[in-house]
């Protein structure tokens, strides 16, 4: 087993680290004006990681993506997550499952989301379904040429910048779940609040309201009651993603705490020379290594095409309940390492420390993680987990 980068990965990490530091430039103007940036410097900053490589990372090279592996992508979101201000959602990732649209389909949405021309957002979050999925309301009626789409989402991740949603909804009289593309200035579309959250983020997580919403047949991606499976495979990918993305915010407040620590004095001494902190940062080390090497494997075993689908769909699970909740830890320590100085918002530390709390709720939370992992287990037994591809 060679666990080395290639040269090729080791200059991705490189190109995304200097990308990185970029956007970094703008984490103060983000965090005072409580998240967006001006559309001129998106602009800017959009172009400029077409240029890098690292736009589009999860979509074909032939439809003007990156064409990057998971493993690839999970280098290159590790070094997003550094950056406060979910400043990493300029470096458009489309939703995976967008790929799977006709060529009619991928025509008119993907791939200007590619050129970074439009934006898309998925929408399957309910007031009433939350974890349980399974129960949302939402719902899809046929009509003459298409459906009528009624309902209410909420938590659409950058669905205040998306030019169109990928909504799920229960279609026709056998309520199938299906996923629809409907265009935000479609009539019957509201985005009814923009909620303020713990984090002040460059995108916004509103709700939308759709009544009485034309969605043509040709609008329906992957077939009417594919929408789960879609969802599921979707979920995959993002767990992954943010399992990356909590490693790299981890790694960043450890550097941060462990340069304070080695440069703060009290009581006559550097306070890296008491034990107290030493053990701190030898935790968080520790959190971080463990999980950068099992979420590596899990891209790695994802990219390969012998994989079983359902025990890839546990082991991400499993990435991101235990990175998301050790990125809790590590910056939870990092911030006391700060002292005083780490609850103020101009230190980057206090940010992540607000912004990795989401990372165990959304894109399903700790709990529903556990019970991905144990229903694995009692199907198939420890060994498809605790394994690796063999």
């Amino acid at each position: 087993m060679d666990f080395r980068y290639t040269p090729e990965q080791a200059e991705l990490k490189a190109r995304a680290a200097a990308y990185s530091q970029r956007l970094m430039s703008y984490e103060n103007e983000s965090e005072e004006a409580d998240g967006p940036l001006p559309a001129e410097t998106v602009r800017t900053l959009t172009r400029e990681a077409v240029d890098a490589g690292v736009f589009a990372i999860n979509m074909p090279v032939e439809w003007g993506g990156a064409g990057l592996s998971l493993l690839d992508q999970v280098i290159v979101e590790e070094e997003f997550g550094k950056v406060t201000n979910c400043l990493w959602d300029i470096p458009w990732r489309p939703a995976n499952v967008l790929a799977y649209g006709t060529e009619a389909q991928r025509e008119k949405y993907l791939l200007p989301v590619i050129r970074g021309e439009r934006f898309d957002a998925f929408a399957v979050t309910e007031p009433g379904a939350g974890s349980d999925a399974g129960s949302g309301t939402s719902t899809a009626d046929p009509v003459p040429g298409g459906w009528l789409l009624n309902g209410e989402k909420w938590f659409v991740t950058c669905g205040d910048v998306a030019d169109f949603l990928l909504v799920q909804a229960d279609a026709g009289p056998d309520r199938q779940p299906t996923l629809f593309f409907v265009d935000k200035q479609a009539p019957g579309v509201r985005m009814s609040r923009v909620p303020r959250f713990m984090h002040s983020a460059v995108n916004g997580h509103p709700e939308f309201v759709f009544q009485d919403v034309f969605v043509a047949d040709e609008d329906v991606l992957g077939g009417v009651g594919n929408g789960y499976e879609l969802t599921k495979e979707w979920f995959t990918d993002e767990r992954l993603m943010i399992a990356a993305r909590t490693t790299g915010a981890a790694e960043r407040a450890l550097e941060l705490a462990r340069d304070w620590a080695v440069e703060r004095r009290q009581f006559g001494s550097r306070i890296a020379d008491f034990q107290l902190i030493q053990g701190m940062l030898a935790d968080c080390a520790v959190d971080i290594a463990v999980n950068r090497a099992y979420t590596h494997q899990v891209a790695w075993e994802a990219d390969q095409p012998e994989t079983d689908r359902k025990t890839l769909h546990a082991k991400a699970s499993t990435a991101k309940l235990a990175a998301s909740e050790a990125a809790g830890r590590v910056v939870d320590r990092c911030l006391q390492i700060f002292g005083g100085r780490g609850y103020d918002r101009s230190y980057p530390v206090e940010r992540l420390y607000r912004e990795v709390r989401v990372d165990r709720i959304w894109e399903g939370t700790s709990e529903i993680q556990r019970l991905i992992i144990a229903n694995e287990l009692i199907k198939r037994g420890t060994r498809a987990l605790a394994l690796p591809l063999h």
